[in-house]
């Protein structure tokens, strides 16, 4: 009889289905940047066969999704979740957009000391949950605003404040743009919500200036009761000004909703 040569292949951990599965996840999660992305995406093909990680490379893309700028996201969720466990408080700067698009510190760069109690991950966004002495309030903050973060040897306060806080209050606060056709819309605002926008659509929109203290962009999005609903909540400060049969449209959802609270 002649020599015979058996393989043995060993099963794997994780099947191809679940692994674009986790693709998909970290592709349309705005707290990871692109670069990180694209550098967990190639860790994860070894989960596959070589064969599959081409199959799988040729569905890879990340296309212009809004994604965090911030590099460091990544390991400040770390950092909070190592307070959380070591009961201790952080400390770190807090930044937010300005009509630039830079990023500048809040309160003057004055050092944020808070008690993290919790992390959510709500409308592809990580927020932290802590407690501010400064005001007794339980609050929210988004991760990628943060910088600098360092943990401090004081021990968290506020866990009673924390036990009544209702988690979710984020994510009613937030929307999806789905549903309806798309537009392109104008926007004017006053430049101090400038970082909302940011936010939600990414630097690549361009702000052009109307006078000394507001601006508009044109944005395309899908016009739908959740789009109407969430311009309407930032108040006057926001304005849609075209096209005109969006600002109609506006106009009525604006009616209704006044009709139904009264």
């Amino acid at each position: 009889m002649g020599r015979e040569t058996y393989y043995h292949v060993g099963s794997r951990e994780f099947e191809l289905a679940e692994v674009k599965l986790l693709v998909d996840a970290i592709q349309s999660s705005k707290f990871i940047t692109q670069t990180k992305s694209r550098e967990l995406i190639g860790k994860i093909k070894g989960f596959v066969s070589e064969h599959q990680g081409k199959t799988l490379q040729r569905q890879v893309f990340i296309d212009n999704r809004v994604k965090t700028m911030n590099e460091s996201v990544f390991y400040n969720v770390d950092e909070v979740y190592t307070a959380i466990n070591e009961n201790k408080k952080i400390r770190f700067k807090y930044y937010k957009w300005d009509i630039n698009k830079k990023l500048v510190a809040r309160r003057n760069g004055e050092w944020f000391v808070l008690s993290p109690w919790g992390l959510t991950w709500v409308d592809e966004n990580y927020y932290m949950i802590a407690y501010d002495d400064w005001d007794g309030k339980v609050k929210s903050y988004r991760v990628d605003k943060m910088m600098r973060i360092s943990i401090t040897d004081e021990k968290r306060t506020g866990q009673k404040e924390f036990k009544e806080y209702d988690m979710a209050n984020i994510s009613k606060a937030t929307f999806g743009m789905y549903g309806g056709p798309k537009k392109k819309v104008k926007i004017q605002f006053e430049n101090s919500m400038c970082g909302v926008f940011l936010d939600r659509f990414g630097k690549d929109i361009t702000f052009r200036p109307v006078d000394e203290n507001h601006s508009e962009f044109y944005v395309d999005v899908n016009v739908s009761q959740h789009f109407f609903g969430w311009l309407f909540g930032m108040g006057p400060k926001v304005k849609l000004v075209g096209p005109e049969e969006v600002v109609d449209q506006l106009k009525e959802y604006v009616a209704e909703y006044t009709k139904s609270m009264k």
